[in-house]
């Protein structure tokens, strides 16, 4: 088929929305199908068989057009973090229609059922993200410290500097580095970070840094830090688990419906103390970090290319069935 994509992120972008669509595009290529990035769509533009956009609210202009214009071409709408946690309670005239409108509906996590209306849940489907494992010539974890990664641009929906925070409390012998790579999304979130820098000797910002170079952090980590309040299914926690990287993660919808409502590395969201808590015990006790270890390394098969591409396949034959 010939589809569109709609990304409200713009080409050059490293945001997670931009990712998934390149990826995207990238695996339904390797299913025959002639695909098309573009960042709105209008009716003048090509007719795709099927579109396949990317965030309900910001992408709700589009739907909306190739609904009207293509009443009878398939329309698949993807559910993002903010999508299901904020804007189709703060923003739900614009937000709901979207869903209305599609055929079909994609969730990042497989939780995201209890979090939709109901009238909805029945052309929802769900595509876990995907990464590749990382090459055996990265080098292995720093020595002599415990370096701890947090991944993501920095904004208030990942909490972005909690595991930052929860290092000041640690106790004087520890050896936990806390290291985040992301794009500050305004210059507060940037001078938080740099004053963080100042006065806590265990964080590091490095900004927003190519993919190589998040998989090299990953290699050298011990353990990643999930801080968000609101989250679609994170991508980074897909890359940690293939990575066979222990999470630390808020315990969120998004999060749990990727790592399990058992998994034993979870916290409060935005309790600083408990995070605290969890990340010194993950430094003192060897036995339960390699408890989370081996919990993420037992879901990476859920999230390989080849299991999305599957996943992406079956959305495509339900709505063209």
């Amino acid at each position: 088929m010939r589809i569109t994509l709609v990304t409200p992120a713009a080409p050059r972008s490293r945001a997670g929305n931009r990712a998934t669509a390149t990826r995207w595009a990238g695996l339904l290529r390797g299913l025959g199908h002639r695909v098309r990035i573009v960042e709105d769509w209008q009716p003048g533009d090509p007719a795709p068989e099927l579109l396949l956009a990317l965030h309900a609210w910001r992408s709700a202009g589009a739907i909306a057009r190739f609904a009207e214009a293509q009443p009878q071409r398939p329309l698949v709408v993807v559910l993002t973090g903010t999508d299901i946690y904020r804007f189709q309670h703060s923003h739900p005239a614009e937000t709901l229609p979207s869903l209305e409108r599609a055929h079909a509906l994609i969730g990042l996590h497989a939780d995201v059922a209890q979090d939709i209306p109901a009238r909805f849940r029945d052309r929802l489907h769900t595509v876990l993200q995907s990464a590749l494992p990382l090459p055996a010539s990265y080098r292995g974890p720093v020595r002599g410290r415990f370096e701890v990664c947090v991944i993501g641009h920095l904004r208030p929906e990942k909490d972005s500097l909690r595991a930052a925070y929860a290092a000041r409390r640690l106790p004087a012998g520890s050896r936990v580095r806390v290291v985040q790579a992301g794009r500050a999304h305004s210059e507060d979130w940037a001078e938080a970070a740099r004053s963080e820098m100042a006065l806590n000797p265990r964080y590091r910002w490095l900004g927003e840094i190519p993919h190589g170079d998040v998989r090299r952090l990953l290699a050298r980590s011990r353990a990643m830090v999930m801080s968000s309040v609101m989250e679609g299914g994170a991508n980074a926690v897909s890359e940690a688990c293939v990575a066979g990287l222990p999470v630390l993660a808020s315990e969120i919808p998004g999060n749990t419906g990727l790592l399990g409502a058992d998994y034993p590395g979870y916290y409060p969201p935005q309790d600083t103390a408990a995070l605290a808590s969890l990340l010194e015990r993950s430094e003192r006790d060897p036995a339960f970090l390699e408890r989370l270890r081996r919990h993420c390394a037992a879901l990476a098969p859920r999230f390989t290319p080849a299991a999305e591409q599957v996943a992406l396949a079956r959305v495509l034959a339900a709505v063209t069935a």
